[in-house]
């Protein structure tokens, strides 16, 4: 029976165990050889004679010996009287040497390599912070009555307006690549009334920035029965709670990533998009935050309010899509906000429309047919509930708490202008 090496420090001195894993090391001494193997839960050493055949560094191996207590050895037991047995041939040589405490290379042959770096304990320690923050993410939700749902990836419709979608030909017909699960997870409110997704999602905007990627992906959440867009930041922020946890749970990844794990405050700190432009300096009429506007305000959120993470409401109803709900009172600005951790967006959210006649309006206004989107309004003309929700990005979430300088760094396999492999 195998045994993981995490679990090699409990076993009894003296015991027989088979490890299986990779080898991670080799070292060879004038009178003594160390294997130091490799698998899903850490690494364990295995002694042999001088001299032995040892396969390559990354060879797959069978290793069965005696469980020996050793303080010297990772958990203190080592394995010895070791007979290793290879599992394939031996391993090519890898293009980086894994078994460095740092995997010290360029971007290009990180993303080039994927398949072989990302074996990397602190590399795959990134992904292993990304799944904590599933767990979290879900987990909270489920105990907040959420119902996980799956929506198509293959659309009839472009979902955001300022964004550009992938077309693909459907059985002779133009459909595209979703752009978002926004339509569908509305539609679902009025089903489950309180709906998440974790999914991909598709951008065709032609930016080769650090923080875009043409595919990533997307934790939504949709509800119903809501007052206003702050009633969507609350259920956000207990959301970004939960994942924090989730991934304080998995210490040894938070140590080899050197993540900072944010105190999510009780309440998030909001700022008006019109006073936020007032803060940093900007025209009155800018219809966006840049970049700089945004590190700026996270600077301030920190300073001001000790806090990593700031929400900025009343995005200019002009930028943001037609199902956004207005700003009560004054039109010009919007019942949505944008979520910064660290000086970066990292969430979008806000108030629906739930009202069909304000779903004809809004989409006549853009100079479109109310028809054209009838599979998706038909749910309005049955009865909605005043909604709203927000989205994730996971990649981004990521990259923020290990402070890399490129999103791509956290995404195994990143899609983005010039790569589709591997």
């Amino acid at each position: 029976m195998r045994t993981l090496c995490h679990d090699l420090s409990a076993s009894t001195p003296g015991a027989e165990v088979t490890l299986e894993g990779w080898v991670h090391r080799r070292r060879e001494l004038a009178r003594i050889t160390f294997l130091v193997l490799r698998d899903r839960s850490g690494l364990a050493q295995v002694v042999l004679p001088a001299g032995a055949d040892v396969p390559p560094e990354e060879t797959t191996v069978r290793v069965s010996g005696t469980a020996t207590a050793n303080a010297q050895a990772p958990g203190g037991v080592e394995l010895t009287d070791a007979v290793v047995e290879l599992l394939t041939e031996p391993a090519a040589t890898p293009p980086a040497e894994l078994w460095r405490p740092r995997l010290d290379v360029s971007l290009p042959t990180l993303l080039d390599h994927a398949p072989v770096l990302w074996r990397h304990p602190a590399q795959r320690a990134r992904w292993q912070l990304a799944a904590a923050s599933l767990r979290g993410f879900r987990s909270t939700l489920d105990e907040m009555g959420f119902t996980e749902v799956a929506t198509p990836k293959l659309v009839e419709t472009a979902t955001e307006s300022g964004a550009n979608v992938f077309t693909v030909d459907y059985f002779g017909r133009p459909a595209y690549l979703a752009q978002s699960p926004q339509f569908h997870k509305q539609q679902l409110v009025g089903v489950f009334e309180r709906v998440y997704e974790v999914g991909p999602v598709f951008r065709a905007e032609p930016h080769d920035t650090v923080r875009h990627l043409a595919e990533y992906r997307s934790l939504d959440v949709e509800l119903g029965f809501i007052e206003d867009h702050r009633d969507v930041l609350a259920v956000l922020r207990d959301v970004l709670a939960g994942m924090v946890a989730a991934v304080a749970s998995r210490p040894e990844a938070v140590e080899r990533t050197g993540a900072r794990l944010p105190v999510v405050p009780e309440q998030i700190p909001v700022i008006h998009f019109a006073d936020a432009l007032a803060l940093v300096g900007a025209p009155a009429d800018e219809p966006d935050l840049a970049p700089e506007h945004e590190r700026a305000l996270g600077e301030w959120a920190l300073a001001e309010h000790g806090s990593d993470f700031l929400a900025v409401e009343g995005y200019p109803m002009a930028k943001r899509p037609f199902y956004t709900h207005p700003q009560p009172g004054d039109a010009r600005w919007s019942n949505s906000f944008d979520l910064l951790f660290r000086g970066l967006e990292l969430v979008t959210g806000g108030q629906r429309l739930h009202r069909a006649p304000d779903y004809d309006a809004a989409i006549r206004a853009r100079g479109e047919d109310p028809a054209a989107y009838d599979s998706y309004l038909q749910a309005f003309r049955h009865g909605m509930p005043p909604h709203g929700g927000f989205a994730i990005g996971l990649e981004r979430w990521v990259a923020r708490l290990v402070e890399a300088a490129n999103v791509r760094e956290v995404t195994l396999f990143p899609r983005d202008l010039h790569r589709l492999a591997p």
